[in-house]
């Protein structure tokens, strides 16, 4: 799986979580869960700037990247990579595509059910969070001041088996961490957001470029 269509890596370790009882576990999940959905709910379109880092399971970084993130709910997104190369992975709600300039090629790919448990899914409102997640919220890393949450997809066949989110001291998502079932390691750090801007509806469409070799349309 390359890294455009992983967008993500880890099992991040959790050490040091305070055990709690049955009971008192069930309504912190329920309080996380509203902390989560309480922001998505706010949220109709959001960009930001981002860099990824993707490493091994030992921890070896194996790849960077920078570029702009652009999100309109529901169902559309866009990842512009633009360091170390022009790269593009977008939803227009319906499909999902993949675009290396540098090897003038193309993936398209139907938004179906195998993606709803999904980073993507999360932030772009495809569905409900509490329905594709169990959620709940996480201990201060380093003490960097941020809220954190784990999110468990409950279902089987996404390639992801756990995303954490952190939100700033002003309730604005800030970083992510992911985990596929390679055991990679992806860190995805956010930098000047901007909640609910207006956005060009034609910043989610996608046309190959003449001479670009497409795959996944018309059965190849």
């Amino acid at each position: 799986m390359s890294v455009r269509h992983r967008l993500a890596a880890l099992l991040f370790a959790c050490a040091g979580l305070v055990t709690a009882s049955a009971g008192s576990a069930a309504a912190a999940a329920s309080s996380a869960a509203s902390d989560v959905e309480r922001y998505l709910a706010g949220l109709s379109s959001w960009s930001a700037d981002f860099k990824q880092t993707i490493a091994d399971s030992d921890g070896h970084v194996l790849r960077t990247a920078a570029g702009k993130f652009y999100l309109a709910r529901p169902g559309k997104f866009r990842w512009d990579y633009t360091d170390p190369s022009e790269q593009l992975i977008l939803a227009d709600g319906k499909q999902i595509w993949f675009y290396d300039k540098d090897l003038a090629q193309a993936n398209v790919r139907s938004v179906d059910g195998s993606l709803a448990s999904t980073p993507a899914a999360l932030l772009s409102g495809t569905s409900s969070v509490g329905s594709e997640f169990d959620i709940k919220a996480l201990p201060d890393k380093a003490g960097a001041g941020l809220r954190w949450y784990e999110l468990l997809p409950k279902r089987t066949d996404t390639d992801f088996k756990v995303v954490q989110i952190a939100f700033d001291k002003d309730g604005e998502l800030a970083q992510m961490f992911l985990a596929d079932k390679l055991n990679q390691i992806t860190q995805v750090a956010f930098t000047h957001p901007v909640k609910n801007p207006a956005l060009a509806p034609g910043l989610f469409s996608f046309t190959p470029p003449p001479g670009v070799d497409v795959i996944g349309r018309d059965g190849k």
